[in-house]
């Protein structure tokens, strides 16, 4: 069994929490002691003068763990903008070492580590003088990948750019999850054929949405 799974996604709010909150719950269903992390989260809600970051919160209440929400996030931004940005807002800049020990700190009480990253998988953590891009922890947790993107129109582009660029640097890519997926819609179902057939990667999940219920609707048992 790997040791986790980092989710990256095509962009931001394409679903990437919601899939790792999906993913933990259904490890955790089948009595996997399966975990969470997020190395830096930026629009957080402050409440009672507290950082509240609503990624964790949300994987927390959906998986079932029953800890807190910060405890799984090492840097929380108030500022909704890109963590570089704001840290530099906060003042208070990423470092790397700080971000490997809280990842190992949390790895020693799961079996499993569902890692979620920030915005798509170009996103810049620290941009002065150190550089630490979001493909830097990725490399430092050496876990495969699994890229979400959103369903509808633009996503063959940006996910097999996405997909190009992973392969660029060096990771493996368990598979894709289409997120918003409308199963009667001609051009989801099409998108879903074109990524798999110019990517060759398989989409080995889609997620539907219904009212306002988001359903899993095939299983991705296979990712660990």
């Amino acid at each position: 069994m790997n040791k986790g799974i980092f989710i990256t996604g095509t962009g931001t709010d394409v679903g990437k929490t919601y899939v790792s909150a999906l993913i933990v719950k259904l490890l955790r269903s089948q009595n996997i002691n399966a975990g969470y992390f997020k190395a830096a989260l930026s629009g957080a809600e402050k409440i009672d003068n507290n950082l509240i970051p609503g990624d964790a919160k949300l994987v927390c209440h959906m998986g079932g763990l029953s800890c807190p929400p910060e405890s799984l996030v090492p840097y929380i931004y108030e500022v909704p903008v890109s963590p570089h940005l704001a840290s530099k807002i906060e003042n208070n800049p990423i470092e790397m070492c700080v971000i490997e020990e809280a990842f190992n700190n949390i790895s020693e009480n799961y079996d499993f580590i569902v890692a979620e990253g920030s915005g798509g998988i170009i996103c810049p953590l620290r941009y002065d003088e150190k550089v630490i891009m979001l493909t830097d922890v990725m490399k430092m947790m050496k876990f495969p990948v699994i890229i979400v993107a959103n369903a509808g129109l633009g996503t063959i582009n940006s996910t097999i750019l996405t997909v190009e660029y992973a392969k660029f640097q060096g990771f493996e890519i368990k598979g894709i999850v289409l997120n918003e997926y409308d199963m009667e819609d001609i051009m989801h179902n099409d998108n879903k054929m074109m990524i798999e057939s110019l990517t060759n990667i398989p989409v080995i999940a889609v997620v539907e949405r219904e009212g306002n219920e988001i359903i899993l609707l095939k299983s991705i048992e296979s990712i660990i």
